[in-house]
């Protein structure tokens, strides 16, 4: 069974009154209220966001092991190589 928590952090915006009207709808299509819809629409925005993050800054000591590690021969690890090998389980 899921576990259910409670949530504790309330999250308080001001929208246009066409803004909620169009989010209610959307709600509505995907069966669920416009809590659950708008806080899942965000966490969806927000993990792409710090996902889609590009620019790393080292100082040159960080940046010289990074290249030591990806310059590396790669080692033998079999069971990512049976990971990479097994079909997916819905190919299955």
């Amino acid at each position: 069974m899921a576990e259910i928590q409670n949530r504790a952090a309330p999250i308080n915006i001001r929208a246009r009154t066409t803004q909620r009207n169009l989010i209610d709808k959307a709600a509505a299509i995907l069966n669920k209220n416009r809590s659950d819809f708008m806080l899942e629409a965000a966490c969806r925005e927000a993990e792409n966001v710090l996902l889609d993050q590009r620019l790393f800054l080292v100082d040159d000591k960080a940046w010289q092991a990074f290249e030591t590690l990806i310059d590396a021969p790669v080692k033998d690890n079999p069971a990512l190589r049976k990971l990479l090998h097994d079909k997916a389980p819905w190919e299955k």
